[in-house]
């Protein structure tokens, strides 16, 4: 499923595609939001991938799949910061799944000095598979850990553009448009934000969290945890206090 070598640029922004893809498909497909005929199957060591599929018979498969390759186009443009996809229940936002992006001009490089000789190496392809498939892991593992979703759920996805970026005025992806709500997102109940994982590698940085009610919580490993947040929580604040990671 995951590309074993990640030396250009090119290839970095696959796997940010790819790892993309299969967070929003698990999302998908553990909280049942479509049925089984949506969904081809990868594998990933011993982990069953379900992968969302442009299932005709069903347009809200059609509709994510469409969004997620419009997420595509932002990324290669480099434009997007932040896709968010949360998960509502009437005015309230019931889960929270968030994508940070960030983009790196060169490989950041490791000067290695050995019997007077200057190797330099970049970033380690290892690392960045391990880095990957144990952002799923834990993705899988707190899918399979959270208590049931309310009836009439909705699934959307923004996406937010950095600011020291020109990007357009006019530019949307294919599938979305400009969305003249307020940012902020309220919680019925009290938000925990747990962070999944980031992988970086080198070109791009790809960080995903989840926020969700605390008593739709039942076996989250508590290392998961980050702190509780406020009700209301604001797209562009999520991140203003947080630490970078290499």
């Amino acid at each position: 499923v995951l590309p074993c070598r990640v030396s250009t640029e090119q290839q970095s922004v696959a796997l940010v595609k790819q790892l993309l893809a299969i967070s929003v498909s698990c999302v998908t497909y553990m909280r049942g939001l479509f049925p089984e005929s949506s969904y081809g199957t990868r594998y990933l060591d011993e982990l069953c991938l379900k992968i969302l599929r442009e299932d005709k018979s069903c347009l809200g498969s059609l509709q994510i799949v469409k969004w997620i390759q419009g997420c595509f186009d932002a990324l290669e443009r480099q434009y997007v910061s932040y896709s968010s996809c949360p998960l509502s229940h009437l005015q309230t936002v019931t889960e929270l799944y968030q994508f940070k992006f960030k983009y790196k001009k060169q490989v950041p490089q490791m000067d290695i000095i050995s019997n007077q000789e200057k190797l330099v190496k970049g970033v380690c392809s290892q690392d960045v598979s391990q880095a990957s498939r144990l952002l799923l892991r834990k993705l899988y593992l707190l899918m399979q850990n959270l208590g049931p979703l309310p009836n009439d759920i909705t699934l959307t996805m923004k996406l937010l553009y950095y600011s020291d970026v020109v990007t357009p005025e006019d530019y949307q992806p294919p599938g979305f448009k400009e969305d003249g709500s307020p940012g902020d997102l309220l919680f019925d109940g009290d938000p925990v934000s747990l962070r999944m994982g980031s992988v970086s590698t080198g070109f791009h940085l790809m960080k995903v969290r989840v926020t969700t009610e605390k008593k739709r919580m039942t076996a989250v490993e508590s290392s998961l945890i980050q702190k509780k947040g406020p009700t209301e929580i604001s797209h562009q604040g999520l991140d203003c206090d947080e630490e970078e990671e290499e």
